[in-house]
C-alpha cells in the first residue's frame, strides 16, 4: 500500500484543523439565537433614578447576577411627583420592549396594570395592594402584579404617638394627606380613631398638587405639630413642604427617613433601601419564568425610627432619653 505524499499529509492535516475549527464557530442561526440583554422598566413616580433607593435596586440586580449595560439594560422613567405624567411614561416603557416594571407608588401601579395588562409588574413601595385592588391576596395575587407591600397600619398611630412624646402639652396636630391616594381615607380614619385617647385634635388639609400647599398650612389653622401621610406628591417637594414647616415651626412626623434627613423632625417606618433591594428578586424571578400571579407579596421585615437633633434644638424640643435610646439614627 502506497504511504500518501508528504505534501498530500499536510494539506490533509490542514482540511482537519479547518473543519476543527469551524465546528467550534456559531452558525448564524445559533448567532441568532444567543440570549440577548434582558429589559427591564423602573417607573418612578416619587423618587429619581439617582436616589439612594435605586442604587439599591441596582445592588439587588447585581447580587442576583444581572448588570446593567452587560446582561440587561434598566429603563429608568421619573413622574417627579406628577401623577398626571404616569399614562404617558407607563405607554413609553411598553413601547421601548420592557418585560418587567417596578414601580414605586399605588397610583401609579394602578395605572400600569390598566395601561400595561399583559406585563408583569413588581411593586417596591405599595402601601395595601389588597386593599387597592392590586392583588386578590397576598399569598396568591392572581394577577400580573406582585412585590413588596408597605402595610403597616399600627405604624400610624406610633407617629401619632411619638409627637406626643416629643411635646408632651400638644392638643392639635395638623395631618396632610392626598385625596387620589386610595389608603389615605383608611390612614385619615385611623389617625382620628386613636386621636382623642392621645388628647389630640386633627385637623386635615387634602393636598393634591405642590401649589396648594400654601392652602393647606393655612387651614390647619392653630395646629401644633404637622403628620403627612406618605405620597410621592409630598417626597418629590419634601424641601418646599419642609421649608414651609420650619417657617411656621411645626415639628413634622414622616414614614421615610428622607424628611428628617432633609431637616423634618422624625420618621418611623419601613426600610425603603431594604425593600428596593428586594423588590430586585422579585424581577429576578419572573425573568426566569416565575409567573407574578403565583410569587406572594411579602411585607417589610426592617423598620427604623430617625430624629433630627438639630431640628429639634431650632424648635426648642428636648427629645425623652428613652426616645433616643430607641432611635436606628441621630441626625445632627
Amino acid at each position: 500500500m502506497l504511504s500518501p505524499k508528504p505534501g498530500a499529509r499536510m494539506r490533509r492535516r490542514h482540511f482537519i484543523t479547518l473543519v476543527g475549527s469551524a465546528a467550534l464557530l456559531p452558525t448564524a442561526a445559533q448567532a441568532q439565537r444567543a440570549p440577548s440583554s434582558r429589559r427591564i422598566g423602573v417607573l418612578l413616580v416619587g423618587l429619581s433614578p439617582d436616589s439612594k433607593e435605586a442604587q439599591q435596586f441596582r445592588r439587588g440586580l447585581r447580587d442576583t447576577g444581572y448588570i446593567d449595560g452587560r446582561n440587561v439594560i434598566i429603563e429608568w422613567r421619573s413622574a417627579k411627583g406628577d401623577y398626571a405624567r404616569v399614562p404617558e411614561l407607563i405607554a413609553d416603557l411598553v413601547r421601548s420592549g420592557v418585560e418587567v416594571i417596578v414601580m414605586d407608588s399605588t397610583v401609579g401601579t394602578q395605572v400600569a396594570m390598566t395601561t400595561a395588562p399583559t406585563i408583569p409588574i413588581v411593586m417596591a413601595l405599595v402601601v395595601d395592594p389588597v386593599g387597592s385592588n392590586l392583588v386578590k391576596s397576598l399569598a396568591r395575587p392572581g394577577g400580573n402584579v406582585t412585590g413588596l407591600s408597605m402595610m403597616t397600619t399600627e405604624l400610624n398611630s406610633k407617629r401619632l404617638q411619638l409627637l406626643k412624646e416629643v411635646t408632651p402639652q400638644l392638643t392639635k396636630v395638623g395631618v396632610l394627606w392626598n385625596p387620589d391616594h386610595p389608603f389615605h381615607a383608611k390612614v385619615l380614619e385611623d389617625l382620628k380613631a386613636i386621636a382623642p385617647s392621645l388628647s389630640l385634635e386633627l385637623t386635615s388639609a387634602g393636598v393634591r398638587t405642590p401649589d396648594q400647599f400654601g392652602a393647606a398650612f393655612s387651614s390647619i389653622g392653630q395646629a401644633q405639630a404637622l403628620y403627612v401621610i406618605e405620597d410621592p406628591i409630598f417626597f418629590a417637594h419634601r424641601a418646599t413642604l419642609l421649608n414651609m414647616a420650619a417657617t411656621a415651626r411645626l415639628p413634622t412626623v414622616h414614614e421615610l427617613r428622607r424628611f428628617p434627613e432633609q431637616g423634618a423632625l422624625m420618621s418611623y417606618g419601613p426600610d425603603l433601601h431594604d425593600l428596593f433591594r428586594r423588590s430586585a428578586l422579585y424581577v429576578d424571578r419572573i425573568l426566569k419564568g416565575g409567573k407574578p400571579g403565583e410569587i406572594p407579596v411579602e411585607q417589610p421585615t426592617k423598620f427604623e425610627f430617625v430624629v433630627n437633633l438639630t431640628t429639634a434644638k431650632t424648635l426648642g424640643l428636648e427629645i425623652p432619653p428613652a426616645l433616643l435610646s430607641l432611635a436606628d439614627d441621630l441626625i445632627e
